[in-house]
């Protein structure tokens, strides 16, 4: 395959443009256009090659076309794209009050200052974050951590790859008849073992033919059994989700001695996430995945132990009064847990669509499946931020995206800079006050029922992907009883624990639990917010109390 292009888009300033990228030069296909439609022209040339463009920039003075309509030609040829306005210091501030409403839609990904002079890094930096972004959602790795071969149409085969993935480990899929997929199968072979799909070949280590996503975890990171947490550790936090991360930054940075169990990806539902646009810090946004990758790398630089693929069973009181985390691979003790397992997404309960889970139907967003979407009408299910950012992520591959929502409207439960970029996009749609009645295909998905709520009229459309973020459904039957839970059974903390728990007739503090020594934070706690940042508020905030806690 050629060389990913980066196209620079200048009457004014294209040498300069050049010459300040040469720096990329090793990796990507540089190339320049005067004008919005020579710009055209070179793409199409490079699409009839093979080739694809990573990155536009342009300097936001074309000759025949304003910024944004240049931009929203290119897209509607390479929506896969990023974009940048890379304005001269001259017409930089004249310019922004008409430019910057634009990023607010999706129009553009960022608006920066050209280079002025030589180790420009924070003009890189953008660069590098948008092409770094492209590589990991867009662009097939050039060098796998994770070989998967099977054939196609194969649901652990989807779902493995996908876990990768939100691991931040590179992962190429190949079919049993290429070169790269009969190595592996002559390598498995060798063991005398009968070949089943899918093999994997991960880090070194021999092929072999998982069963679950849990099996490939304790491959790659060992399985529980493996490992002894010696002692009894100051704090232990059970999933590592934005709170589970936040909580143990803290708690390892403060000096307490820290291990982090999560039952899958490190990540947690945040970790599909294609983009969080709204979190603090990040103008550009930033994926799910990188989030979670970069807080874990944060919490081990403290010392904090993580061990993925650790399923909790249960929660019991030791006879030292300390707690005892059981898990398949034995009993992890500590002085105090803070429950962060969050929240899973609620099954649709059809029987058609659950038949074909994994074959164009998938629950959360699955970044990785959005490759395969190329082509097809695609539905996704639900009205949260998830959705939201889902739809975004699948109209740079889909034909269409569809959202489909039983409310008559997105404003009560999606972020308005979501739903102007959604109302933005012409390759997205909203059905309101509908639902899936059913769905099939002869071996993947093909079509969908859909059920007015209102009328109760059904009508068949074809959908070759229906994604499902149904909303929130938590998963803590190993807590004791001693864990009071609401009727939906979030747990509760502070002062929404009745008043019969009240211990001394005082409520428990703030994200204390009504079990001593445990608290809850994140989606997992009956009235959170339900968003990335005010999870992470949530895990910072916890650790005080935990000091207090040890201190008692």
């Amino acid at each position: 395959m050629p060389d990913p292009t980066i196209l620079l888009v200048s009457a004014h300033h294209a040498e300069t443009l050049l010459d300040e990228f040469g720096r990329y030069a090793r990796d990507y296909d540089l190339r320049t256009a005067g004008s919005s439609a020579e710009a055209v022209e070179v793409v199409l040339r490079l699409q009839a090659d093979g080739g694809t463009v990573a990155l536009f920039v342009q300097d936001g003075d074309l000759p025949d076309a304003g910024p944004l309509e240049a931009f929203h030609e290119w897209r509607k040829k390479v929506p896969t794209a990023r974009r940048v306005i890379a304005a001269p210091y001259d017409r930089f501030l004249v310019h922004a009050a008409d430019l910057r409403p634009g990023l607010a839609k999706g129009k553009y990904d960022a608006y920066l200052l050209m280079p002025r002079g030589v180790r420009d890094e924070e003009f890189h930096g953008a660069i590098t974050e948008l092409l770094s972004d492209w590589g990991s959602t867009v662009a097939m790795p050039e060098v796998e951590t994770v070989r998967i071969v099977s054939p196609p149409g194969h649901a652990l085969t989807t779902d493995i790859r996908e876990f990768a993935e939100r691991m931040g480990m590179p992962t190429r899929v190949y079919a049993p008849d290429t070169d790269e997929g009969r190595e592996l199968v002559t390598e498995y072979e060798a063991t005398g073992a009968t070949v089943t799909w899918p093999l994997i070949r991960t880090l070194g280590r021999s092929a072999y033919a998982p069963t679950s996503v849990r099996e490939v975890a304790t491959q790659i990171y060992g399985a529980p059994g493996d490992f002894t947490v010696e002692g009894v550790v100051d704090l232990a936090i059970v999933g590592a989700g934005p709170a589970g991360l936040a909580a143990a930054v803290y708690g390892g940075s403060e000096g307490l001695s820290t291990v982090v169990l999560e039952a899958e990806a490190i990540g947690g539902q945040a970790g599909t996430s294609s983009m969080i646009r709204n979190y603090l810090g990040f103008p550009r946004g930033i994926s799910g995945m990188r989030l979670a990758q970069r807080a874990r790398n944060q919490a081990l630089r403290f010392g904090v132990q993580f061990y993925t693929g650790w399923e909790v069973e249960a929660l019991e009181r030791g006879p030292q009064g300390h707690h005892l985390l059981r898990t398949a691979g034995g009993v992890v003790e500590a002085r105090s847990v803070v429950i962060a397992t969050g929240v899973a997404y609620r099954k649709l309960g059809v029987e058609g669509v659950e038949s074909l889970v994994g074959l164009g139907v998938t629950y959360g967003s699955a970044m990785s499946v959005a490759r395969e979407m190329d082509g097809y009408d695609v539905v996704v299910v639900g009205g949260g931020n998830s959705a939201g950012q889902a739809a975004i992520h699948l109209a740079r591959f889909a034909a269409s995206v569809t959202i489909m929502i039983r409310r008559p409207s997105l404003e009560a439960t999606m972020s308005s800079y979501l739903i102007n970029e959604i109302a933005y996009n012409n390759r997205i749609t909203v059905r309101t006050c509908a639902e899936v009645a059913d769905g099939g295909g002869e071996g993947r998905l093909e079509w969908i029922d859909v059920r007015d709520v209102e009328t109760g009229e059904v009508t068949r459309r074809g959908a070759g992907g229906l994604f499902l973020l149904l909303g929130a459904e938590p998963h803590c039957d190993w807590l004791p009883g001693g864990v009071a839970r609401d009727s939906r059974g979030f747990v509760l903390t502070g002062r929404d624990v009745p008043q019969s728990h009240w211990p001394d007739g005082l409520p428990p503090a703030n994200l204390a639990t009504t079990l001593p020594g445990v608290f809850a934070v994140g989606d997992i706690r009956a009235g959170s917010m339900k968003r990335v940042a005010s999870a992470s508020g949530e895990g910072a905030s916890v650790v005080p109390l935990v000091h207090t806690w040890l201190a008692g």
